[in-house]
């Protein structure tokens, strides 16, 4: 009974998640789902990338927290629309689901916009899970965390379509992460992902990785 539970619950979020894909299609609008775990960088990330992409790439986010507006703030510095998802006021969810970002785009001009990134709630675990109608899914993985969190939570690094390898700044600072054991698991649970190793903080190894977003955005553009 528990499984049919949870698979009616999928079935529904599948159903509007193909309602959000048939929208952004109609649009082209390249839609990207950034997942990790919290204290990965992912918020300085996304603040670096829309910054740099602000005066060629008409952007727009969607942010998720359980609570407090921080993140989203720190997003609209940069000049483009921004909504905040607070999941404590429907349970304390761990995931943005695709009816949670159904509404939300309620609130966005969409005309227009050519690229929509969704920064997901922290967590290895629930976003992995939830298809949302995205264009593509990536991790951010910081060398502050362990270097087998791919192997540790491999679902979220299958479903995901290329990895930010975040904060190498930090490398001479710690004795114990190894980056190609890292790469290597991620290599090990999806074979020919695409492995950016960058800091956001410096700016250091940022530009592959935007190219890669630049090259989707087109991409979907060109329909």
């Amino acid at each position: 009974m528990e499984i049919k539970v949870v698979r009616k619950v999928l079935d529904r979020n599948d159903t509007t998640a193909n309602r959000n894909r048939m929208l952004f299609a109609e649009k082209n609008i390249f839609v990207l789902n950034v997942m990790s775990s919290p204290g990965s960088g992912k918020t300085m990330t996304l603040q670096k990338t829309l910054k740099i992409l602000a005066p060629e790439i008409r952007s727009a986010v969607i942010v998720g927290d359980v609570c407090t507006t921080h993140d989203a703030e720190r997003l609209a510095e940069a000049g483009i629309p921004v909504v905040q998802v607070n999941t404590d006021e429907f349970g304390g969810e761990c995931h943005l689901g695709a009816h949670v970002i159904e509404k939300a785009i309620d609130s966005i001009e969409m005309d227009g916009i050519e690229l929509l990134i969704v920064e997901n709630v922290g967590n290895l675990v629930c976003p992995a899970a939830f298809d949302i109608g995205e264009d593509a899914r990536v991790v951010v993985l910081s060398v502050t965390e362990g270097e087998d969190k791919p192997a540790k939570y491999p679902a979220m690094f299958r479903v995901c379509n290329a990895a930010l390898l975040n904060k190498i700044d930090l490398l001479p600072h710690l004795d114990e992460f190894d980056v190609e054991k890292a790469a290597g698991y991620i290599q090990q649970v999806h074979p020919g992902m695409p492995v950016f190793r960058m800091s956001a903080k410096t700016g250091e190894g940022m530009e592959p990785w935007l190219d890669w977003l630049r090259e989707r955005v087109r991409e979907k553009q060109a329909g």
